[in-house]
């Protein structure tokens, strides 16, 4: 402790010019913390303050630093819990209580015996000592009371002086004395004891001179004793007036700590009114709204341009007002409250005066904007509301301010913007829908065909009625169809053409008029009323409820901001009640396309895939790509149903039983539909769907081709077979649709099938007893007769082949081929132009025939001399020769 008493002293008190008194190691009851020590100090300085310091070991080293010290005359109450029995446990009370725990009960007593001496000395006020023994409460010693000077030899505990022997190092003269007496005694190293002894007898030699000398003297010495009475008595006179200086200096220093006490006094009460002097600046500076921001929030005008920005400025000057942050205990304040309260007033007064203003402006512009659709009444474009969205704009901080102060208001305000807005632009967009339902019929009275009348521009009429006009459609588009028929390639009439052409500029215009409208809207909404519509962030989802008759999101009524997530979903939210018109005219003017035409449906699904597709890439879920996503919808389900319906009419196709069948109309039809779809389709973003709608409808072709073939009674089943496939390969080669490569391969392969099949049905044998008497040569030698042996047979000797031969000249072949070329003409149709490919391939046929029978005469009658009497080139002369004369 003594070790730890010195270091404390000189790094921590000397520095401070104080004096370490007392020590003791302690920790804070009821609580396991590091230990701590508890010092008594005094200043070295006058006035003495006496303090109570604790000190702590740093956690960062090994050294001490001073932690918090208390004025000795703060002390109120020392506790020793129990003055019989030994506890080291002991309570400080300053300005709140300190429960201590000693290392040791001696070091508890004797740190509470210096405090109770410090006190008796230094202190005016006494210090109650509760639990304390009387051995301890003893007064201080005489020594104590004296000043002790701060020397490096000294240490003092509780006011006792520990006398330190003071060692004396020997000067030089005294040096030179000892050195010259031990090198007079050279022996002294080595006999220490003679040494002394010679030393001894010197010393008395020299005490008796001293006494002899002194006794000689003794009229000097009674002079000096006389003198030093007198001293003595010098000194007693000047004790006495130390005494009366001390005494002096007593009620000085009493007077030095009255004054000191007063100083502290006097700062404290300066601090204390600059600091009051600081919050009321702070409040002043932050809570002073200014007159002119108080005129323009009571009677601002909100209908000009300077006007809006006066109450701008006054609105954010309020709001920064209001939401200053307090310090603790202003709102306490009476003053504070009033202004307060004056804040809420006035911001009620504003909010009120906004609100009605803004309102009024909502429904000046429903009446301003029904003047200007007489002048679109007869074009297909919509009003421009840009104007509008340019002055509303200039609210717009107004409206962020009423959203953060007035939520209630702000949420009015929207619901009103909704009604007003919606009302204004479903009167636009139905007059809008009407003018282009007009445009793509015709004119007023042909419209009334399809089922529009009034200005609503809806459909009418039963199901019944758009069945019979589809399949007018179909049925026409099947004579037109059948009346260009050309050498097996097929368009629709230019009058189709047209209609088409104008139907798909309609409603590509219906839909670019539609998105700019909605994406104006949108952002404006965005822009007006402060929500994000493009920013995502995550956040609880605030669940919209209806806007038809609730309120627009759950919201808190004290104007805490909505999440982004929701804050998007409440513009989502407002579109659909805006613009709640936009999709059931779109499937009104969709049904109405679709039962003028049902190949319209192949524009409208590019178009509308394509504006989907534009529009999800600005943002998926905002209104424009869910309205457009949902009509799409009904697009692609009447681009199915056309799909479906033109199947269905391949299995509801009768033919006639009198006529040759030729080219099929749903093959035909097919080809209308591939051509048309490959000039809407290219390029498009939903290739895919009409990829399915091939696959789906080449297979219908095929089967139906096959049915009808089997169901031919006029037309030979092959050469249905072979004249539609043959159509339809050369429509996909022509095409290249790359989804029907597999389809092309074997459209040519039954058609290649079937023109073997009927060119071998219909060539047949026509040298019918040369070919029986040929299968009976090949029957023979199939039993086994060597085929130079067959001669010999009794019914195929060489005359029995003569005779045979001589059956068939050229002429009555020749008879036999022209007649074969009228019943091919007649199973075939012109529009293919199969007849030369047959006759052909017929020609073909025949020489097989004939060179396989040339084959048996070599090898069974060699040597005969036996031959044909028509030639092969006799054969290409018939075949030709015919062919051109028909």
């Amino acid at each position: 402790m003594t070790a730890i008493k010195h270091a404390l002293q000189r790094d921590i008190f000397t520095p401070n010019d104080e004096r370490l008194l007392s020590i003791v190691n302690v920790c804070k009851a009821g609580k396991k913390k590091k230990n701590c020590f508890l010092c008594a100090t005094v200043t070295t300085e006058r006035p003495v303050q006496v303090k109570v310091v604790k000190v702590k070991k740093s956690d960062k080293g090994d050294f001490y630093k001073r932690q918090i010290a208390w004025a000795l005359r703060d002390l109120a109450v020392v506790d020793a819990k129990d003055a019989i029995k030994e506890n080291p446990e002991f309570d400080l009370h300053f300005e709140k209580i300190y429960k201590w725990v000693a290392s040791s009960t001696a070091e508890k007593n004797a740190f509470i015996s210096c405090i109770w001496k410090l006190n008796q000395r230094y202190l005016r006020k006494k210090i109650d000592f509760v639990n304390v023994s009387s051995q301890l409460l003893e007064e201080l010693p005489k020594v104590a009371e004296e000043s002790v000077p701060s020397g490096e030899n000294q240490s003092v505990t509780g006011g006792d002086e520990e006398v330190v022997d003071e060692y004396q190092e020997l000067n030089a003269r005294e040096e030179q004395d000892i050195e010259i007496m031990m090198e007079d005694c050279e022996y002294a190293i080595s006999n220490a004891e003679a040494f002394a002894e010679k030393l001894s007898r010197e010393l008395q030699v020299l005490d008796g001179a001293n006494i002899q000398s002194i006794m000689a003297s003794e009229k000097q010495v009674n002079i000096l004793m006389k003198l030093l009475d007198e001293a003595l008595k010098e000194v007693d006179q000047i004790e006495l007036k130390l005494s009366s200086y001390e005494e002096m200096l007593q009620s000085v220093k009493e007077q030095m700590d009255q004054i000191s006490e007063s100083n502290h006094l006097i700062h404290l009460s300066n601090t204390n009114n600059v600091k009051l002097l600081s919050e009321i600046e702070f409040l002043v500076n932050h809570m002073d709204l200014a007159k002119g921001h108080i005129r323009a929030l009571q009677e601002g005008d909100l209908a000009s341009s300077r006007g809006i920005e006066a109450c701008t400025n006054a609105a954010d000057a309020l709001l920064q007002c209001m939401n200053v942050a307090l310090r603790p205990g202003h709102d306490m304040l009476l003053a504070v409250k009033q202004q307060q309260q004056r804040f809420s007033d006035l911001r009620e007064l504003f909010a009120r005066r906004l609100a009605s203003h803004l309102n009024n402006v909502f429904v000046q512009q429903g009446h301003d904007q029904s003047s200007t659709l007489a002048q679109h009444s007869v074009e297909l474009t919509l009003p421009n509301h840009h104007p509008f969205h340019r002055d509303l704009l200039r609210y717009a901080k107004l409206m962020e301010w009423l959203k953060s102060t007035d939520y209630g208001k702000y949420e009015g305000l929207t619901k009103n913007y909704m009604d007003y807005l919606s009302r204004l632009y479903e009167r636009e967009i139905k007059d809008f829908f009407e003018v282009a339902k007009i445009k793509m019929t015709g004119t007023t009275k042909e419209s009334k065909k399809f089922g529009l009348h009034g200005s609503s521009g809806k459909l009418t009429g039963s199901t019944s009625s758009l069945n019979k006009l589809s399949v007018q459609s179909s049925g026409n588009r099947r004579s037109q169809s059948s009346s260009l028929l050309d050498m097996g390639n097929m368009s629709a009439s230019d009058l189709d053409v047209a209609d088409r052409t104008k139907f798909d500029k309609i409603f590509e215009q219906v839909l670019s008029e539609l998105e700019p409208l909605c994406l104006a809207e949108q952002d404006f909404i965005s822009k007006f009323f402060k929500l994000q519509q493009h920013q995502s962030m995550p956040g609880t989802m605030a669940e919209a409820e209806d806007l038809d008759g609730g309120t627009l999101s759950r919201q808190h009524n004290c104007g805490t901001p909505l999440p982004v997530s929701s804050e998007k979903d409440m513009i989502r939210q407002m579109m659909i009640k805006i613009f709640r018109c936009i999709e059931p005219e779109l499937n009104n003017l969709i049904a109405l396309g679709d039962k003028i035409d049902s190949f319209n449906s192949l524009y409208m699904l590019v178009k509308m895939s394509h504006h989907v597709w534009t529009a999800q890439n600005v943002d998926p879920a905002s209104f424009l790509s869910t309205t457009l996503g949902n009509v799409l919808v009904t697009v692609k389900r009447n681009f199915d149903k056309c799909i479906s319906n033109q199947i269905r009419q391949m299995e509801e196709v009768k033919i006639s039983k009198k006529s040759k069948v030729g080219i099929l109309p749903f093959v035909a039809e097919f080809e209308e539909f591939a051509g048309l779809a490959e000039s809407i389709f290219k390029n498009a973003e939903r290739r895919g769907d009409l990829d399915k709608a091939y696959t789906k409808l080449i297979r219908g072709v095929f089967v139906n081709v096959e049915k009808v073939a089997n169901e031919s009674q006029k037309t030979p089943r092959d050469v249905v077979m072979m004249e539609n496939f043959h159509h339809i390969f050369a429509t996909l080669s022509r095409l290249k649709i790359s989804c029907l490569e597999a389809e092309k391969k074997e459209a040519k392969q039954k058609y290649t099938d079937n023109l073997q099949a009927y060119v071998i049905y219909s060539l047949g044998q026509p040298l019918e007893k040369l070919n029986h008497f040929f299968e009976g040569v090949e029957a023979r030698v199939a039993q086994g007769i060597r085929e130079e042996e067959v001669s010999y047979q009794l019914a195929f000797n060489k005359q029995e082949l003569r005779k045979v031969i001589k059956e068939y000249p050229g002429k009555e072949v020749k008879k036999g081929l022209d007649n074969l070329y009228k019943k091919v003409d007649k199973h075939l149709c012109e529009e293919e132009n199969l007849l030369q490919v047959v006759w052909h391939s017929m020609q073909d046929e025949f020489i097989r025939q004939y060179k396989h029978f040339e084959g048996l005469i070599a090898r069974c009658y060699p040597g005969s001399g036996i031959t044909m009497e028509f030639t092969i080139q006799d054969i290409l002369d018939y075949f030709s020769s015919i062919a051109q004369s028909h």
